[in-house]
């Protein structure tokens, strides 16, 4: 890169940056604000909520508005060197405008790695610890963890079932197993009480009774205790709203390719979230391109029209992504497009806005 994509390339981090501090802080002070009451009611020291709240609940703020900070960088930096004329002089001087968007391509692409990177793995984890302080001091606290009458598929012939089930203590009661051939019960397996051996990674039945059944006959055997692998863990039994943003990549595609074997429903809005995790770095290169655009000319006005400009496409495209997700989770929407479609249609507000630039 020449002087002059590194002047603009140095802007666009460094106003950034600034966008990232000040959105964050403003953020966090209105959470705090929010939720004091909560912190009192638990008595909880500032220290402890720092440590156990905060310390998730920056990357998880910062990851969901990391789009909306990269066009507002964006559009308010360009905008000030458009105001100066200093885009003006650039394409004076014989510089195209394509050469123009270059440290904008840069830049957006290197922030897109920055965000694909963390909503993999470090942004899950920072989700992990603010969700459980959520749920233990802030949602519902005291709130009962059971679960009753869970039933799922946990492999191509075999359903299973629990009637109740602690996901803090790991154990239940009421379970059964059936293996099935055909529109035939083969098998059929029963138990008192699961636990879960964290040791082993396994479960541990008690009181089991255990059936072969064959036409009219069928071999009965009782055990006390037997241990033994389900292809389920306890992950696999929780059931919050959070469970979706816990995960790594990795383990939420784990998820969904055993909720499809289960046969389980309302997958859609795991499959949407992990289609978004890679969508949504490319909505950050996008919207630069579209920042880049919209705030390189010169007009009367200036920075505050560029802004309003922007603000009411950040506000159209967070409309439109939420509508794409409803349609998904609550319709037929293939959860592919939902996360798509955002991007598809802005792609195409991205190339008139560059065919109308003046270059």
């Amino acid at each position: 890169m020449k002087k002059i994509d590194w002047y603009i390339f140095k802007d666009f981090i460094l106003t950034f940056v600034f966008c990232i501090l000040l959105f964050t802080v403003i953020s966090v002070v209105v959470d705090i604000s929010e939720k004091t009451d909560d912190f009192a009611r638990s008595n909880l020291s500032a220290g402890f909520v720092l440590k156990n709240y905060y310390v998730g609940f920056v990357p998880f703020i910062v990851s969901f508005l990391f789009p909306l900070f990269t066009f507002i960088a964006v559009i308010f930096f360009t905008s000030k060197l458009a105001n100066r004329s200093e885009i003006i002089a650039i394409l004076a001087s014989g510089t195209s405008f394509n050469r123009l968007l270059k440290p904008y391509i840069i830049g957006g692409i290197l922030l897109s790695l920055l965000l694909w990177i963390g909503n993999r793995k470090l942004v899950p984890r920072a989700n992990e610890i603010r969700t459980a302080f959520e749920l233990k001091y802030v949602k519902a606290p005291g709130m009962s963890s059971a679960n009753n009458n869970i039933y799922m598929r946990i492999d191509s012939n075999s359903y299973c079932g629990i009637r109740y089930y602690d996901t803090t203590a790991k154990s239940g009661n009421g379970f059964f197993m059936d293996r099935l051939k055909g529109n035939q019960v083969i098998y059929n397996l029963r138990a008192d009480k699961i636990e879960w051996e964290p040791k082993d990674k396994k479960w541990k039945l008690s009181g089991v009774i255990e059936r072969h059944i064959n036409g009219l006959h069928e071999d009965v055997k009782q055990d006390t205790v037997r241990r033994i692998d389900l292809k389920f863990a306890p992950v696999d039994l929780r059931r919050d709203e959070y469970v979706k943003s816990r995960l790594s990549t990795r383990e939420l595609n784990q998820m969904v390719n055993m909720e499809k074997l289960r046969g389980s429903e309302g997958i859609n809005d795991l499959e949407v979230e992990l289609y978004r995790r890679d969508a949504t770095p490319v909505t950050v290169l996008i919207l630069t391109l579209i920042g880049a655009i919209l705030a390189s000319r010169k007009i009367r006005g200036g920075s505050g029209i560029h802004l309003a400009a922007g603000f009411a496409i950040a506000a159209l495209f967070i409309l439109l992504d939420r509508f794409s997700t409803i349609f998904s989770v609550k319709g037929n929407l293939p959860p592919i497009l939902a996360a798509w479609i955002p991007n598809v249609l802005f792609g195409i507000l991205t190339y008139y806005l560059y065919r109308k630039a003046p270059k």
